[in-house]
């Protein structure tokens, strides 16, 4: 039996679709396409929401309480990232494959290459410091290159691939500990202090160090970290189903993810974040007790850090061990000043810088209650954390030196360098600080001076409560 529709009948459907088309466009427009709306965003430095507007390439967006930049877009999309962390790889390779250095003494001719460092600590039993010296100039760094192009080429051809949440996630994490740039100041500190000792020429693998640390420095600052968790995001190939974020932003359950930055409600069975698997804390767990810990135990190695040899000089079967304050003190006999001061600035001072600002940081964060103290300079300490958090890796570049100057003077009873038990106890106090730093968590000085009450509110929708966006300086 045919059945049909009466003219009210088509009115009414067709106004029935034209309404749902409408719907449908105030809908995009309410919520566009990943990566083009506006979104809520936890500051990282002190806990505050809010909403980050729509970025042009080159801009980024700085947290109006603290000034933590909350979101940076780079321009290039993933072409340039991607171009830069692939030519990374090629140059590691040659770093590692190719001669260091040539170093000759009395006719005898010692080539080496950067493998050579750890392989003769392990000889002298400092296998400790084998391993940190391994994990940070060349494990670390592998694993970070590759992590990043493991994800960024299916990004580049719009394919998904297992794991790219977590591979993402762990790269990042080993950009941490990746020290290259470290390792070539280091590099240069040992070619200026053996310039009395031994003839040196200098290898391939000095020239594609300098050249790697440039590129992955300009990688580094060309890749959109949020960007690229977006990109993730319409392969579909998170964790779990990643919800809109704009109500997830008003949610005063809402957590800020510490791995990826999305803003979410913890599942009640897993607790994880959907976008790259993190379990969900809204601070980081035992920080102040684990910070501590971290804290007191590199105050107590900085002792025998500077009270043991770290360096050992034999030159015709003589020689004396040397400390690091007996290294600044050797530097400034042969009137090398500015190597002086770059050995005292690396290896005393800014250890010492970080165990005393963290500790203050730890302190006041502990005084909850009272409020002219927790907020006294509350916007300066927040600088200073992630000051201390960035410039920890620098103290390796002594670590470095000694491990190149063991491998590359072992010329018998004529010279040998030897690294002592001092250079383990302070390999140990500058790992135990980038870890204080790494456990730290800047929000709890804000929650302890009561500044974090509150959870996000819609009228920091408001523009004068938006953050602060900014162009690229001229620098």
């Amino acid at each position: 039996m045919a059945t049909g529709q009466g003219p009210a009948g088509k009115a009414a459907a067709r106004a029935a679709r034209a309404e749902k088309r409408a719907a449908t466009r105030a809908a995009l427009a309410a919520h566009p396409p990943v990566g083009e709306r506006h979104q809520v965003h936890e500051c990282m430095g002190c806990g505050q929401r809010q909403v980050v507007p729509t970025l042009d390439p080159g801009m980024r967006a700085r947290c109006v309480r603290c000034g933590t930049t909350l979101r940076r877009r780079a321009a290039g999309g993933v072409d340039r990232p991607l171009a830069l962390y692939i030519a990374s790889l090629g140059l590691f390779a040659v770093v590692w494959l190719t001669m260091l250095m040539r170093v000759s003494t009395s006719g005898i001719v010692h080539d080496t290459t950067l493998i050579s460092g750890p392989m003769e600590l392990v000889h002298q039993g400092l296998w400790p410091l084998a391993l940190a010296v391994a994990f940070t100039s060349a494990l670390a760094p592998l694993a970070k290159f590759v992590g990043m192009i493991y994800v960024l080429v299916p990004l580049k051809l719009g394919l998904r691939v297992p794991g790219m949440a977590p591979v993402f996630l762990f790269a990042r994490r080993m950009g941490i500990w990746a020290m290259m740039e470290v390792l070539l100041l280091g590099v240069f500190v040992a070619f200026t202090k053996l310039g009395d000792l031994v003839t040196m020429d200098v290898g391939p693998a000095v020239y594609a160090l300098g050249l790697l640390t440039v590129v992955t420095v300009w990688a580094d600052q060309a890749l959109d970290r949020e960007a690229v968790w977006q990109g993730i995001e319409r392969l579909g190939a998170t964790w779990g189903t990643v919800p809109d974020e704009d109500p997830i932003g008003l949610d005063p359950h809402a957590i800020a993810c510490e791995g990826c930055g999305l803003l979410s409600v913890p599942h009640e069975e897993h607790g994880q974040c959907p976008r790259c698997g993190s379990h969900l804390h809204a601070r980081k767990p035992n920080s102040i007790a684990r910070t501590w810990a971290f804290v007191m135990a590199g105050a107590i190695l900085y002792i025998p850090a500077n009270y043991y040899p770290v360096l050992t000089v034999v030159q015709s079967g003589a020689g004396m061990p040397s400390t690091i304050l007996g290294g600044v003190e050797e530097l400034l006999a042969s009137h090398m000043y500015p190597l002086a001061l770059l050995v005292f600035f690396a290896s005393i001072l800014v250890p010492i810088f970080k165990l005393i600002g963290l500790g203050i940081m730890l302190t006041v964060t502990m005084m909850a209650g009272n409020e002219q103290r927790t907020r006294f300079m509350l916007r300066q300490r927040t600088v200073l954390y992630f000051i201390v958090a960035w410039i920890g890796r620098w103290s390796m570049v002594d670590i470095f030196m000694e491990s190149l100057l063991g491998a590359l003077v072992q010329f018998g009873v004529i010279a040998t360098i030897q690294p002592g038990i001092g250079a383990v106890a302070f390999c140990a106090v500058v790992l135990l600080t980038i870890l204080a730093a790494e456990f730290f968590d800047p929000r709890l000085m804000w929650d302890a001076a009561g500044l974090n009450g509150a959870r996000f509110k819609p009228e920091l929708r408001d523009s004068t409560h938006g953050p602060a966006v900014s162009n690229p300086s001229p620098s």
